[in-house]
């Protein structure tokens, strides 16, 4: 099965790569970019057909390795 993590920062935090997007994206002319905020995406194989097992494992995936806690926020979904 398919599994997607997605990590991003949590309010509040600072995000200069963010800020720096924005700012190259308006450069090139894009327009009505209000702010952007960047992120990471994991798609992960799961081996098996337990959504429920899968979903734990990459929980603690996350919480130990794919994010940091103190400043991120994740979300995993089965797909």
């Amino acid at each position: 099965m398919k599994a997607r993590v997605t990590v991003t920062l949590k309010n509040g935090v600072l995000d200069p790569q963010g800020k720096a997007i924005e700012g190259a994206l308006k450069s090139l002319g894009v327009v009505g970019v209000a702010g952007v905020r960047q992120g990471k995406v994991f798609d992960i194989e799961v081996e098996g057909d337990d959504r429920g097992k899968a979903e734990a494992a990459l929980k603690q995936a996350a919480e130990k390795l794919l994010a940091n806690l103190v400043v991120e926020n994740y979300r995993v979904d089965i797909v």
